[in-house]
């Protein structure tokens, strides 16, 4: 995978100048056969260039593993949860029906040392999940 230059919404979250370069992974997940959800993911070209990040298959744990064996201890994730009717292309790619509405998640992977090392930008289909959060009261 070769770098590509970073939309500038995904720059700003990660704290890099406008079209910096990134390494950018797309999935779609599939339950029961059915396409649920696309996912995105920007990271640093700096930090993916030369890794196994940057290959099909990342290996065991995913981009996450690597990002901590190079040194990226994961620490925290900050997330935007929207929910919207879905673009055209989007209702498409996940074979959505007519009046199904999408969730719109971003998530930003932060390292203990508060460096954002990951964008996940996640479009889900809303009738095949249900989001569950525990949070702490203090």
């Amino acid at each position: 995978m070769d770098p590509r230059r970073a939309p500038a919404d995904v720059a700003r979250r990660l704290a890099l100048r406008a079209g910096a370069k990134v390494l950018i992974r797309r999935r779609r997940y599939f339950a029961n056969a059915h396409p649920v959800e696309l996912a995105t993911s920007y990271l640093p070209w700096r930090l993916a260039e030369g890794s196994l990040m940057t290959e099909p298959n990342p290996g065991p744990g995913g981009i996450y593993a690597r990002l901590e064996e190079s040194g990226h201890r994961l620490a925290y994730f900050a997330e935007d949860l929207t929910a919207r009717m879905p673009l055209p292309e989007e209702a498409k790619a996940l074979a959505l029906g007519g009046g199904v509405p999408v969730i719109h998640l971003i998530r930003t992977a932060y390292d203990e040392d508060d460096q954002a090392v990951e964008v996940c930008d996640t479009l889900m289909a809303a009738d095949s999940f249900v989001l569950s959060y525990r949070l702490p009261a203090d």
